[in-house]
């Protein structure tokens, strides 16, 4: 673990440090079961390296990081008989472990799991133009 990471689970988990069930090891990944699944054989993806959310990624590092998405989602169902997956990961809301980490998890039709779990909003007559327009400038 580098300078500051000294407490930081997944830190330990990917220098071996912190025992877990390791399913994915490469020079910048470690992948590892979730002690707490949502179904088994959920996932968590992580950098070695310390970065606390998606923004923090490096460049070099990006391409790496969603082709072991891919993998994992894909051994989801050569592996596991799972008909697809649920990829996602959380930026410091609902972060449970402050470094970065994407969630794969296998999904079965009828499994259970219903959708978002947060509630949904509208957009009021020409409010969706506007926060369009604002997102669009932001990105220019």
């Amino acid at each position: 673990m580098g300078p500051g990471t000294e407490r930081c689970l997944f830190c330990a988990i990917a220098a071996g440090e912190v025992a877990a069930e390791r399913v994915l090891a490469s020079p910048d990944f470690v992948g590892f079961l979730d002690a707490r699944p949502v179904f088994k054989g959920h996932v968590l993806l992580v950098p070695r390296l310390h970065v606390v959310t998606l923004p923090d990624l490096p460049a070099e590092l990006r391409d790496g990081f969603v082709a072991a998405q891919q993998r994992l989602a894909t051994v989801m169902v050569d592996a596991l008989g799972a008909q697809g997956s649920f990829v996602a990961l959380n930026n410091t809301v609902s972060q449970s472990v402050p470094h970065l980490h994407c969630h794969v998890v296998p999904r079965t039709k009828g499994d259970g799991l219903r959708g978002f779990f947060w509630p949904r909003t509208k957009y009021a007559e020409g409010e969706a133009a506007a926060y369009a327009a604002r997102l669009r400038a932001a990105l220019r």
